[in-house]
């Protein structure tokens, strides 16, 4: 991509000269004049979608970009890429994140851009466009739609996702009519923007400004303040600046900067998506995320923020109460402050130039803090050789040294089907072992690691248990959960050796998820079950490109053939 502006990748038709010439004719028709079109060129992607409320102000915070751009002597152009949204992606969301991240790859490669604005709010999008734009290598700057305002149901706040889940689980166990249930529905969502609590997105945008790829502040303004819409013009003047300061991504996202990120996840309690995703974009960057070491970290790093699913607040609260950069500022003696940020200053630079004032209802200090240590814990054992995770700010202090009787379900419809039976043998001691809903099983790793408490045991009471599988849980969710048992069982994982009646043994303090049987035992049953993973003929398309590409949980859930061709660095 020899050139700058217009002259930057020019499609080949064999005379340069011609190419220009021949461009510069088509986008005239845009009505251009010269004088425009021999500015640098700031791309903005454009990820609204009618089924994407998260991004519903994406056409303002264009305008609002542009405006920023202009100012700065830019010309900005905006482009379309695919707009991903949880509840809108069959099977699941992250099914479509690499497919996304390609797409944001390729266009990024194929137009003249000298920068380019990404934005981004719901789960996957920020992830797949920074994993797009790391294997690029231009200049850059994320900007979030940010957060949707709380709503009210009979006085109490109420907000999605965390407050979804809690309803949806009082109705199940009949604590709540199909009347409340309706009524609740409607305030949920009250606005444009991505869930108020620190779930997945908001988690995503928080990492991104401990990562130094977005502005200072701009992880938490509501998506529908006047804030935003400044945030983004000055993001529009941002992104011309990286230009003149000739400052990459790829100079930003950097090994010290990923432990940063990482320190911010577990002070912030942040959703355990946001391990997977860092590991996806870190990879992109020839670097893997050690998870032997993660647990160091986590310990060392305690849980400030009170936020649901881990607190009691949402995400307008942390906004007023200092946001992120409050957290940065608590957690300053322990970060690295020589990385650069989009800003052209260093995280160091920026702390010292900033005051900040917060309120301790919703950001605690680390003398105080709401738990001793980080949000996320890395398991190991027999049953996950290649690690577990849990988030352990959001499970039940009883639960996290437990040993219990398996309940099995095969895979996502098998429970299904047997979840709510009545006659379903469980009892509230048992764990729930849920197989085949990782990469591969799961067609995308689905959001089923949240196994819904069985209906019988919801209506005497029972509120958590211990759960376990191979697949994911939405940020936003909370309770005593296993996660990304890795490998999967799909792809012959001791997972999938696990039967109904076997004893697994939990222990958070330890760090050990542990099937209690013989290394024989398990080695003879997966034996026997080798045939279940073939994959099935006929597969076409990206499904085909999916299943025969992806990599495990701990590897970022990426395309093999996405990563960097070699894996230079370890984080931490």
């Amino acid at each position: 991509m020899s050139g700058t502006g217009l002259r930057k990748g020019l499609t080949q038709y064999g005379d340069t000269e011609f190419s220009l010439f021949l461009r510069k004719a088509f986008i005239k028709g845009a009505g251009y004049s010269d004088d425009a079109l021999d500015r640098p060129i700031v791309g903005i992607t454009n990820t609204g979608s009618g089924f994407n409320p998260c991004h519903g102000n994406v056409p303002a915070l264009i305008d609002a970009v542009k405006r920023g751009v202009f100012l700065s002597g830019g010309l900005p152009i905006e482009f379309p890429t695919i707009s991903i949204h949880e509840s809108f992606s069959h099977p699941t969301s992250m099914y479509m994140r690499n497919l996304m991240s390609m797409d944001t790859e390729e266009m990024l490669r194929a137009l003249p851009l000298d920068s380019v604005v990404l934005i981004g709010g719901c789960d996957k999008t920020v992830p797949a466009q920074l994993m797009g734009a790391a294997s690029v290598g231009l200049p850059a700057v994320q900007l979030v739609t940010g957060p949707m305002l709380s709503g009210s149901f009979q006085g109490q706040r109420v907000g999605a996702c965390t407050d979804c889940r809690g309803y949806w689980g009082k109705f199940r166990a009949g604590e709540i009519s199909t009347e409340d249930i309706a009524e609740v529905n409607d305030q949920l969502v009250s606005s444009f923007g991505t869930c108020c609590v620190m779930g997945t997105a908001s988690t995503m945008a928080s990492l991104a400004e401990a990562l130094g790829i977005i502005l200072p502040g701009s992880a938490t303004a509501p998506a529908v303040s006047a804030e935003r819409m400044r945030l983004a013009e000055r993001t529009g003047e941002v992104a011309v600046h990286l230009i003149q300061q000739k400052l990459s991504i790829n100079q930003i996202l950097t090994p010290e900067a990923f432990v940063n990120a990482l320190r911010v996840l577990f002070a912030i309690g942040g959703s355990t998506n946001g391990l997977v995703h860092l590991a996806a974009v870190a990879g992109r960057l020839g670097m893997e995320i050690d998870l032997h070491k993660i647990n160091q970290i986590s310990a060392e790093t305690p849980v400030l923020v009170n936020l649901k699913p881990s607190g009691t607040h949402y995400m307008e609260d942390f906004h007023k109460a200092g946001g992120v950069q409050a957290v940065l500022h608590e957690l300053k003696p322990q970060l690295n402050l020589d990385v650069m940020t989009v800003t052209g200053q260093t995280l160091g630079e920026l702390l010292q130039g900033s005051r900040v004032t917060y309120t301790p209802e919703v950001i605690k200090t680390r003398e105080e803090p709401i738990h001793e240590q980080g949000g996320i814990a890395v398991l190991w054992g027999n049953l996950a050789p290649q690690g577990a995770i849990i988030k352990q700010s959001s499970a039940s202090a009883q639960l996290m040294e437990h040993e219990g009787r398996a309940v099995v379900f095969e895979d996502a419809d098998d429970m299904a089907l047997r979840i709510d039976d009545p006659n379903l043998d469980v009892h509230p001691e048992d764990i729930l072992v849920l197989k085949r809903v990782g990469p591969k099983g799961g067609q995308g790793m689905p959001e089923a690691g949240y196994i819904p408490i069985p209906k019988k045991l919801a209506q005497q009471g029972v509120t958590d248990m211990v759960r376990i599988s191979d697949g994911r849980m939405s940020g936003t969710a909370s309770g005593t959960i296993v996660l990304h048992i890795t490998p999967e069982a799909a792809v012959g994982g001791p997972l999938a050796a696990v039967q109904t009646g076997d004893r697994i043994r939990l222990s958070v303090k330890d760090k050990q998820i542990e099937l209690l049987l013989s290394a024989e035992e398990i080695r003879q049953r997966l034996e026997a079950s080798a045939s279940d993973r073939v994959l099935p003929d006929g597969l076409r398309g990206y499904k085909k490109l999916f299943l025969e590409s992806v990599l495990q949980a701990n590897e970022g859930v990426d395309f093999d053939f996405l990563q960097a061709t070699e894996i230079t660095r370890s984080i931490p």
